[in-house]
């Protein structure tokens, strides 16, 4: 047993050791963390993703990282911003895989449409499936987290029936979304989020998968009228970061880094950005000249039946990028159902 005085020893030890860590964090040479996106400064996700991750990070390394943002396409475009972040233009990126279509082949699962219904689980269970993916597939930078939104058809003219995509000009938010209207009949029209309001007044689309709020921030609105009740489709995200420049930090920064590029991140943010977005369904169906257009189950059934090639074309894809397919998709599946994600 123990003497007081041994406890106080004990107590006085541990103290110093704690100390001594607060004290080496203190002194970790103080960094910059350029995170470059493409949203405007505004933007829900902006204030509910991007900020308080940051404050967060610059807290929990006692100051010693600062993190710097960078809205609006300021370090580049969007679909450059995974090479930003190899490269170094930025210490940090969002990035939309699907912007630069086959080149992440595995990822692409999470846009396979009507897969997945609530971004937050949805981003949870993402997440946890493409990290061990993350590792080959993004080698060549730090992945930090992966997370999603789930959007729909938001149009000049009601779109309740696949068959009425034949011929029309799609704006897609992703790769597979682009794969899915060619196979449906319809033109793509490949423009990144910034630029599709533009696409639309000059006619260049004739309507625009995205999600719900984000055709609001973006003034959208005022371009398209008819808005799809459904969850069609969803675009996946992710954070990553330059290797060089987190090899260089300090273990405390490291470890700081680490703990914010985590499944737990994925939930939150992709949950806080998600609720947001729905939210977005009904501030329109309350907007003078705005329709909700509402699609029965047979009309659901039919889209899900058209869409079915898509599948099997990722499952080839994999196959070809060296994964078993069928048994990738299966887990992601499993992992969607354990977090009630799915449609």
């Amino acid at each position: 047993m123990k003497t007081p005085n041994q406890k106080s020893l004990r107590s006085i030890a541990l103290a110093s050791l704690m100390l001594c860590a607060l004290g080496a964090q203190a002194q970790d040479k103080p960094v910059e963390l350029k995170f470059a996106h493409w949203l405007p400064a505004m933007h829900p996700l902006a204030k509910l993703g991007f900020e308080p991750w940051a404050k967060s990070v610059e807290a929990a390394s006692g100051g010693s990282i600062k993190v710097a943002l960078f809205p609006a396409q300021q370090l580049g475009k969007a679909a450059d911003h995974y090479d930003m972040a190899r490269d170094g233009i930025a210490e940090m990126t969002w990035v939309n895989p699907g912007y630069q279509a086959g080149r992440f082949p595995l990822v692409a699962a999470g846009e396979l449409p009507f897969l997945i219904a609530k971004p937050g689980p949805g981003s949870a269970a993402l997440d946890q499936w493409y990290r061990p993916h993350a590792a080959n597939e993004m080698k060549d930078v730090k992945f930090c987290f992966a997370h999603v939104h789930v959007g729909t058809f938001h149009s000049k003219k009601p779109i309740t029936e696949p068959g009425q995509l034949r011929g029309m000009k799609i704006r897609s938010a992703n790769g597979t979304v682009a794969q899915t209207m060619s196979l449906l009949g319809a033109t793509n029209v490949q423009v990144s989020a910034p630029e599709a309001r533009d696409a639309l007044e000059k006619g260049l689309a004739d309507a625009i998968t995205f999600p719900w709020n984000s055709i609001v921030t973006f003034g959208i609105d005022k371009a398209v009228k008819f808005h799809s009740d459904m969850r069609f489709y969803t675009s996946d995200f992710v954070w990553v970061m330059n290797k060089p420049w987190y090899d260089k930090l300090a273990a405390g920064q490291k470890k700081v880094i680490d703990d914010h590029c985590n499944n737990e991140w994925a939930a939150k943010v992709g949950a806080a950005w998600g609720d947001s977005e729905d939210a977005g369904q009904a501030k329109l169906e309350a907007t003078a000249g705005h329709t909700i257009v509402k699609i029965t189950p047979a009309q659901m059934d039919a889209w899900k039946k058209e869409v079915e090639p898509v599948y099997a074309q990722w499952i080839k894809g994999a196959d070809g990028a060296g994964v078993k397919g069928q048994e990738s998709l299966d887990a992601l599946r499993k992992a969607l159902a354990d977090r009630q994600a799915t449609n």
